[in-house]
């Protein structure tokens, strides 16, 4: 795909005026004289959408045209290019997408939902009517994830694909570490701070990863990936207890998202994981982002930096619109097709890999010789075990570390069920997976 570069203007219509829409305009004006001699073309906003005209953008945008309506800017004859930073999957966010691709205008968006959940759709309408699509924001921010995976390493194949995917839980993890508070505690300031939402639930419970993942997956493997077969798990039940017998094991606690071929199909899953405290992915932390990729000539890779914020996403959003001006666009996933079927997917019960368990259970003779007794029967071999004393003599319950080697998922899953049936143990059974690196 292509589109035609002059000395004219190309014009932008942006949607959603929130931190991002604003930061591009920013960026824009600040960067202006740069990017017209990067882009070989001055790169000029105007029109703009969003739902208060009234409020205080720290931008002015008194002399652009102002659409209530976003679905406007698509039938405006001066814009060449369509902004989309409303976000969400549905509503007016896939609306306008797909109105300015049917209509043949190039669409740059930072919208991770809307990729992850209709990626496929939107590949066939950018195709069927030669309408680039761009999202270089849609994961971990100012990273160059996408080019990174998507052209970087075209001559390779790739094996596996992920990293650090959420800045919100990276933060969390890495605050909890270093001082020992709970999960709500750290949640609450990270709220107060502005690094998580009032509403935090797609940040800790893996869904905003889950989006990113499907993504970086299907551009890994040339073909779009079907969000509801990524296995996604949240921090939510990590507690300090939990964060200190790492530390004591020699790992660090990171919430992963990995996707990697297999015999079987395409494994993708995000999940808490202990990642050996001296690996580069470990180092990673605050609201940092690291996006890692395997290939089998180029071997490991690894990128890290902000993977949120206005200047981060504005900066990668402006990318795409600087390569559209110079008319370098490639296709949604990176292969030209007509025909995008769905990576085969298999369940995460077929997988493989070592386990630590995190167990409240009753101090007494015989509990752990149970326990044991299941884990045997299941064909899961232990590795290591750690136990410490209850914080206070009037708690029955202790907190009890086992450590596998490495074994099935499905195993691993029947026997955690059998152990949480035992009336000596209190709550479910903490599960996070091991990570080698």
């Amino acid at each position: 795909m292509t589109s035609c570069s002059s000395s004219s203007p190309l014009r932008l219509g942006i949607a959603g005026l929130g931190t991002v829409g604003a930061g591009v305009i920013k960026l824009l004006r600040a960067n202006a004289d740069l990017l017209s001699a990067r882009a070989g073309r001055p790169l000029e906003v105007v029109a703009v959408s969003a739902r208060d005209r009234t409020r205080d953008r720290g931008v002015d945008v008194s002399g652009l045209r102002w659409y209530d309506n976003a679905a406007d800017l698509v039938t405006d004859p001066d814009v060449d290019v369509v902004v989309e930073l409303i976000g969400g999957a549905e509503g007016t966010a896939r609306t306008l997408v797909e109105a300015a691709l049917k209509a043949g205008k190039p669409v740059v968006t930072a919208n991770k939902a809307l990729l992850a959940l209709h990626g496929t759709d939107l590949a066939r309408l950018s195709a069927d009517n030669n309408a680039p699509l761009l999202f270089e924001a849609a994961v971990a921010g100012g990273i160059p994830a996408i080019k990174t995976v998507r052209e970087g390493l075209a001559a390779d194949r790739l094996l596996r694909v992920g990293g650090i995917l959420n800045g919100t839980c990276n933060y969390i993890l890495t605050v909890m570490r270093e001082t020992g508070k709970d999960f709500a505690t750290v949640l609450k300031d990270a709220q107060d701070l502005g690094y998580a939402e009032a509403d935090p639930s797609t940040d800790v419970d893996g869904l905003d990863a889950a989006h990113k993942l499907t993504i970086l997956a299907g551009l890994a493997f040339g073909q779009p990936v079907a969000f509801d077969s990524v296995h996604v798990e949240g921090i939510r039940r990590i507690g300090a207890v939990d964060q200190t017998f790492a530390r004591a094991l020699g790992y660090r606690i990171k919430l992963l998202g990995l996707a990697s071929m297999t015999d079987a199909g395409l494994q993708a899953r995000v999940t808490p994981c202990l990642v050996p405290q001296h690996a580069p992915l470990a180092q990673v932390d605050g609201v940092f982002n690291a996006v890692v990729a395997e290939g089998e000539f180029v071997g490991r890779i690894m990128i890290e930096g902000r993977g949120a914020g206005a200047g981060p996403t504005a900066s990668a959003v402006t990318a795409d619109l600087v390569d559209i001006a110079r008319g370098h666009t490639i296709a949604v996933w990176g292969v030209q097709t007509s025909t995008l079927p769905a990576l085969r997917a298999c369940p995460i019960s077929s997988g493989q890999g070592a386990f630590y368990l995190r167990l409240m259970v009753e101090d007494r003779p015989g509990v752990i010789a149970d326990i044991t007794a299941i884990l045997r029967d299941c064909g899961v071999s232990l590795r290591s075990m750690l136990q410490h004393p209850a914080e206070n003599e009037s708690t029955p319950y202790v907190p009890l570390v086992l450590v596998t080697h490495q074994t099935s998922e499905a195993a691993m899953q029947d026997a955690v069920t059998r152990i949480d049936a035992l009336n000596v143990v209190t709550d479910s059974t903490v599960v996070i997976r091991i990570e080698a690196a």
